[in-house]
């Protein structure tokens, strides 16, 4: 199956769903047409249809076709199922961003960072503390281990900037996946000196593990955000079991 012809396939009718060509609630062209349209195999739509039901914008009705489900999720809500950098949510929300770097320092991992991030003990990494201000107020902490020979010219500067579309499209990895936790955790006083926390004396976190396409784990983030801007949105699907 050729992956262009796929990602075309499956660009082309996300871009018609989020725009409104197919009304929330009706159904998609037919197979046939589809195949018809794109010129390729039914397998190759069927592929492209199957990524859209699994990203939440469509549902597949038996003996019916293929219905929109798709709704805009809400500016203000970052999303569980897709890896996006700091500056892509914002952009993607339409939110006024900027990093500033708190400290950016070189270590090794001991029993504690190991314990915590997943690094091996004796693991050369940079230790990296960011904050990110939306609309000029400090709203989330970034505290991050980077696997110092995934990166190993990394500098300050770069890291305040985009560091993934460093490491994309400079060094040419592919990230590929994150293992994500998330809890309430009490605000420490790195939190409170950092953030705009106000009257609140908790926060969300969190902790990633990411990995690129070699499977390797190269950062552990544990990103801590205000509660007044904390808000994930996920699209999930029940599986069948046996009974």
């Amino acid at each position: 199956m050729p992956r262009q012809k796929f990602h075309q396939i499956y660009t082309a009718l996300k871009e018609r769903i989020e725009s409104g060509v197919y009304p929330v609630g009706q159904l998609l062209p037919s197979e046939n047409t589809l195949i018809v349209e794109f010129d390729c195999s039914r397998n190759t739509v069927r592929r492209a249809i199957s990524e859209l039901v699994r990203d939440g914008y469509v549902q597949t009705r038996q003996g019916w076709g293929v219905c929109n489900i798709f709704q805009p999720i809400e500016p203000s809500s970052y999303t569980m199922g897709v890896i996006e950098s700091f500056r892509e949510t914002a952009r993607r929300t339409g939110q006024d961003a900027s990093t500033q770097v708190v400290w950016f320092t070189r270590c090794t991992a001991d029993r504690a960072i190991a314990a915590q991030t997943g690094f091996p003990v004796g693991m050369e990494l940079f230790s990296l503390c960011r904050t990110h201000q939306l609309h000029g107020q400090p709203m989330i902490l970034n505290l991050s281990y980077l696997r110092a020979d995934c990166m190993p010219e990394l500098t300050e500067e770069i890291a305040g900037g985009s560091l993934y579309r460093y490491l994309e499209e400079e060094l040419g990895m592919v990230i590929v996946t994150s293992k994500r936790t998330v809890t309430v955790e009490k605000a420490t006083e790195l939190d409170a000196k950092c953030l705009a926390l106000g009257e609140y004396n908790c926060l969300a976190v969190v902790s990633n593990q990411v990995y690129n396409s070699d499977g390797v784990l190269f950062e552990y983030t544990q990103s801590r955000h205000h509660p007044l801007i904390f808000r994930f949105q996920d699209n999930a699907v029940r599986r069948q079991f046996s009974r």
